[in-house]
């Protein structure tokens, strides 16, 4: 048994308290509570606690005190049950009080995965960018279950899966007006598959979007990009030259009759 000796305010937070002790040897620093603990066990100058008290005291301390990095954690945005334990984690809260910190944060509603999914969604779906798959993934990274996680995804109605992938397909093509048309096509696909859209998404973006090019425009497509290949391949034997030249076009998909104007036309300067 140990004796309550003395109950000091902290100076850096005055909802805690310094709890001192005399084991039988003198006055010495026992442990911090929080206010609440310090109240809910009764502590006060002269009770005597077991060892079993003690221990009871320490496990509360820890559960107010994940409460309270908690709900500071979630004042700022909704997070899920897993980012609030990988936090609480990092916050050097014991394993053992998380069912009894969990329980209430669930309780007053602090935290829910199935609305913290919804609300990511919808967040993702206005910022734009990213389609169902990714979006699943990105869930699933942050603890939410597949259940919740198509519950949630059904606020990402195909219409707006649609408008978001043309956008993209838009801004892609954009940026690749010196490739082919058979490159562009192939680098908007990649492009909506890489940020999560499916198959059904995609072929009617693909065939919606204009991607042809007139036969100039291939042509000056081709030039620009020969050019380029033209630097690298400069030391080369003619033979060999050509073959590269062929082989770096036609990777870009370009036509070979095209690319055999091209090269006659060079070879003829």
């Amino acid at each position: 048994m140990v004796k309550v000796t003395r109950i000091t305010t902290q100076k850096n937070n005055n909802e805690r308290f310094s709890i001192f002790i005399d084991k039988g040897s003198g006055e010495e620093f026992g442990f911090g509570v929080d206010q609440d603990v310090l109240i809910s066990f009764g502590l006060r100058k002269g009770v005597e606690l077991s060892d079993e008290m003690l221990e009871g005291i320490h496990f509360e301390d820890q559960v107010k005190k994940g409460m309270n990095y908690a709900l500071n954690y979630l004042s700022y945005r909704m997070r899920s049950e897993k980012e609030v334990k990988e936090y609480l984690t990092k916050k050097e809260i014991p394993e053992e009080a998380f069912e009894a910190i969990f329980k209430k944060l669930h309780r007053y509603g602090y935290v829910n995965d199935l609305e913290f999914a919804i609300a990511f969604v919808r967040t993702k779906v206005n910022g734009g960018g990213k389609g169902p798959f990714v979006i699943a993934q990105e869930l699933n990274q942050k603890g939410v279950n597949k259940k919740m996680t198509d519950k949630a995804l059904e606020e990402y109605s195909y219409e707006q899966q649609l408008e978001i992938a043309n956008k993209l397909a838009e801004k892609k093509a954009s940026k690749l007006k010196t490739s082919s048309a058979t490159e562009q096509r192939q680098k908007v696909n990649q492009e909506l598959r890489a940020k999560g859209f499916d198959r059904d998404i995609i072929q009617e973006v693909m065939q919606q979007i204009d991607l042809e090019k007139g036969e100039d425009e291939e042509w000056e497509a081709l030039v620009l990009q020969a050019q380029k290949a033209e630097r690298r391949y400069s030391k080369l034997e003619r033979r060999e030259f050509d073959h590269k030249m062929k082989q770096f076009l036609y990777r870009k998909g370009f036509p070979f009759p095209l690319i055999n104007k091209y090269l006659e036309e060079l070879n003829d300067q």
